[in-house]
């Protein structure tokens, strides 16, 4: 009897020990009784009642990620592509989570894929590959709306891959060649024009530098000309002023002497002597001719009279 007294204490501890829930952290269980929903648990500890009370469902709160496979969609001037696509997604109520769709991530694979055709379906190819924001934000934005009575909230919807046909893929790699081909030839165009530019920019500073030589040479010269110059004719004023200092000097002597008059007769009769060689360029004529002659006279009457010897 005490034997199974305690086997019953045992099941009995056993089960309320099974019976005991706690609720992680980002969880939550919804609760069934009886077959019918009873309560949403949330995080702590919980304890449910036995052989009535049921989880019926464990839910993850945390932001979740579904990435689905390519899914061929045709643009606006039929084109046919895959696209594949990452939504981001969470659970803000875990009983329509629950009750409100049959397996949940097929449904939001299925939707995502018939709403990429319906976005898509009105973009040309060009503005397919060029608009993925747009792309995105629509499709988040009508994903958003259709999951709301699932009690899923889409955060973000991204393309992860674009994969237009193979023989539009080659058409699009001719011309992105021929396009780097062109902007290569230009780089390489414009790289050419810049060192004539500077070639010609170094000729002409050169030819620059050469006439400014020239030129300071060229004024050198006409000052070091103008120079000489000068001081040639300063000589030559100068040698002229010692001369007439000279001249003025023996005829001041002269003078002093009391020989002026007759000097000065001889001074003309040597000037008409120069005359006479042809080398003289200025002749001095006297006034007083016959006194010349008669000055000239006695000059050699006196010289006469002196003896030879003397």
């Amino acid at each position: 009897m005490e034997i199974i007294l305690a086997i019953i204490v045992i099941l009995l501890v056993l089960l309320a020990v099974s019976c005991i829930k706690i609720v992680p952290q980002a969880q939550a269980y919804v609760v069934e009784r009886l077959g019918a929903y009873q309560a949403t648990w949330s995080v702590g500890f919980h304890f449910k009642v036995p052989f009535i009370d049921k989880v019926a469902k464990r839910v993850n709160l945390k932001e979740q990620v579904a990435d689905f496979p390519p899914q061929p969609v045709i643009t606006k001037d039929n084109v046919t592509m895959r696209i594949d696509t990452v939504v981001y997604y969470q659970i803000t109520d875990p009983k329509l989570f629950a009750y409100g769709v049959e397996n949940p991530m097929m449904a939001i694979e299925n939707l995502t894929a018939t709403t990429l055709r319906n976005v898509v379906g009105d973009l040309e190819l060009d503005q397919t590959l060029t608009s993925r924001e747009t792309i995105n934000s629509k499709m988040r934005s009508a994903l958003d709306i259709a999951t709301d009575p699932w009690g899923i909230k889409v955060i973000r919807v991204e393309l992860k891959n674009i994969i237009p046909p193979a023989e539009i893929q080659n058409a699009m790699e001719k011309q992105m060649k021929a396009e780097r081909e062109r902007r290569e030839s230009i780089l390489r165009a414009e790289g050419e024009k810049k060192a004539s530019i500077l070639v010609a920019e170094g000729v002409k500073e050169s030819a620059i530098l050469r006439a400014e030589a020239e030129k300071q040479s060229a004024i050198l010269r006409a000052e070091a000309q103008r120079e000489k110059m000068i001081r040639e004719a300063e000589g030559e004023a100068e040698a002229i002023l010692k001369v007439q200092k000279a001249n003025a000097d023996g005829i001041r002597m002269l003078k002093e002497a009391g020989a002026d008059e007759a000097v000065l007769k001889m001074k003309s009769l040597e000037a008409f002597e120069k005359v006479a060689d042809g080398k003289a360029t200025t002749i001095l004529l006297p006034a007083d001719l016959q006194g010349i002659a008669s000055v000239a006279a006695a000059f050699k009457e006196t010289a006469e009279k002196m003896p030879a010897g003397k």
